[in-house]
């Protein structure tokens, strides 16, 4: 892991409080991811794991706070983040092929008013190959099955060419195969020096899938190397005690189980 830009890290939070009505969803949450891990935010349901990603990337207006990405405001730098929504949230039977929603990732950098070229096309085909969707450019995308929409949309954030990549439930409704196959993407994009941050709800996977984790509960609980943050006495404090299956891995103490997050 690495810091770029002067020493700034990739994601830096401070103070950052995001309420729904008069209901606090995220509070006083202060947050700094390093450039090139892959990390896990993690926590109960109703933690504000969605929000943090949301408020990060400018999708909702936090109460109070600042996001910075690599030292600078994300409005300055919102073509370095790549964001993955969680495909229930996606209308699935918008009329169109993988291959077009895939070049979609590359507008932010033609600007709306440039078609998408042979060069796009080229990008897009090879962001497919990437996720194993090529046989499928031509199909309509709510032809897909619920794994194959979401190597689509993995599609999509890879051709963007970000720094930085917010995934939100990337592994939700997808098979084990696939899993395992977004599972090796993630890690190969860390060893490209990209910086990864998937809301994730299997605590069991994490020390296997993840370096960072983040432990969120509307406050951030811990953040930092997986050996270190992850351990009985951090999820107890995030899950409340609702922690339902505890093993011990390795060295450390880390732990992984299933909460209700």
């Amino acid at each position: 892991m690495t810091l770029s830009d002067g020493g700034s890290p990739a994601i830096k939070v401070d103070d950052l409080t995001v309420a729904y009505g008069d209901k606090p969803v995220l509070w006083d949450v202060d947050l700094e991811v390093p450039a090139g891990v892959l990390m896990a935010v993690v926590g109960p349901n109703g933690a504000g794991k969605t929000t943090l990603i949301k408020a990060v990337t400018g999708l909702v207006r936090p109460v109070a706070g600042t996001v910075e990405i690599f030292g600078r405001p994300y409005a300055e730098q919102r073509r370095l983040v790549g964001y993955v929504p969680q495909r229930s949230s996606v209308d699935w039977d918008f009329p169109t092929t993988v291959l077009d929603v895939v070049m979609m990732g590359r507008y932010g950098g033609l600007g709306w008013l440039r078609r998408p070229g042979r060069t796009e096309r080229k990008l897009a085909l090879e962001a497919l190959e990437m996720v194993g969707m090529t046989e499928f450019a031509g199909r309509q995308i709510r032809q897909l099955s619920g794994g194959q929409q979401q190597r689509v949309f993995l599609a999509r954030a890879i051709v963007q060419d970000a720094r930085i990549y917010l995934m939100d439930e990337p592994f939700q409704g997808v098979d084990a195969t696939t899993e395992r196959a977004i599972v090796e993407l993630l890690k190969e994009m860390r060893g490209r020096g990209k910086t990864v941050a998937v809301v994730h709800h299997d605590l069991q996977t994490v020390p296997e899938y993840f370096d960072w984790v983040t432990l969120l509960n509307v406050r951030c609980v811990a953040s930092g190397p997986v050996d270190r943050v992850f351990t009985e006495g951090n999820l107890r404090l995030a899950y409340g005690g609702r922690v339902s299956y505890l093993t011990h891995h390795g060295p450390g103490d880390a732990l992984s189980g299933e909460g209700d997050g």
